[in-house]
């Protein structure tokens, strides 16, 4: 529990920019979804959802895996460029600790 606690904690105050960053954007998606749907539409969207894609996936399974390999080396080269021209950019200052009394 306390790893977990720490773990949000690092990511809580952008130390990894990257997970911050898969936070926030994880965070809009969901609110945007949310305002969208009430709470019983989205629960029976994703129900229906994770049936499809589980025997999709188990037909084309192939297909699948070779896109997703794809797909992924693609992302890895977005991001570094991402890296380059705007991350590295930004300005990482040290934290300061808390005072004990």
């Amino acid at each position: 529990m306390n790893q977990a606690l720490g773990h949000l904690r690092h990511i809580a105050f952008g130390s990894d920019v990257k997970s911050f960053l898969a936070v926030v954007c994880g965070l809009w998606i969901l609110s945007v979804v949310g305002s969208c749907f009430n709470f019983l539409t989205l629960v029976y969207i994703v129900f229906v959802l994770l049936h499809t894609v589980l025997v999709m996936y188990e037909k084309y399974e192939d297909k699948v895996d070779s896109f997703s390999e794809k797909a992924i080396i693609e992302l890895k080269k977005q991001y570094v460029e991402f890296d380059k021209k705007v991350l590295s950019k930004i300005y990482k200052g040290k934290l300061k600790e808390k005072k004990k009394d």
